[in-house]
């Protein structure tokens, strides 16, 4: 059964409220997670607790318990300059951004006027209502070096 400790595995296919498929596992690949660490969004790992191999679930996520509202203070204009040279900046592109206090974070660019490039720093899903289908293929005890290691761990021991 699924439960805080556990490593879960499972084939999943993920649709935006219009029906469009935004991802999905590969056939005969299976995702694993670690259930209880916040290795998958808040709203699918609550309904996921307690269910057991086999198990199929269609589960409708709101953006408060997926990715989140859009926050509009994460889309701006920076200038041009501020990127390397020799990139051809196209919109889409996404790259890392360090902030003032170290952190990496991801950034979208939106479009690109003159000098200005308007960039977006929310995760592309946020704001969207997450619709998964899922199907339970296995659970068991993490290990002690997957606990402490954070992730999952494939046959054989590290996969990194």
């Amino acid at each position: 059964m699924i439960k805080n400790g556990t490593v879960v595995s499972l084939n999943y296919e993920l649709k935006n409220g219009a029906g469009e498929m935004i991802d999905q596992n590969q056939p005969g690949e299976p995702f694993s997670y670690i259930h209880g660490i916040g290795q998958i969004v808040p709203g699918l790992e609550k309904a996921l607790e307690g269910a057991n191999v086999g198990d199929k679930k269609d589960v409708v996520v709101p953006p408060e318990e997926g990715y989140g509202e859009k926050k509009e203070e994460l889309v701006f204009k920076v200038e041009r300059s501020n990127f390397p040279a020799d990139k051809d900046l196209q919109p889409g592109m996404q790259f890392m951004a360090e902030m003032k206090d170290g952190r990496q974070v991801p950034f979208t660019i939106q479009k690109i006027e003159g000098e200005d490039v308007h960039i977006d720093g929310n995760h592309p899903l946020a704001g969207e209502t997450l619709h998964f289908s899922v199907e339970v293929t296995a659970v068991r005890e993490a290990s002690q070096e997957e606990m402490e290691h954070g992730h999952v761990h494939g046959p054989g021991g590290h996969q990194h």
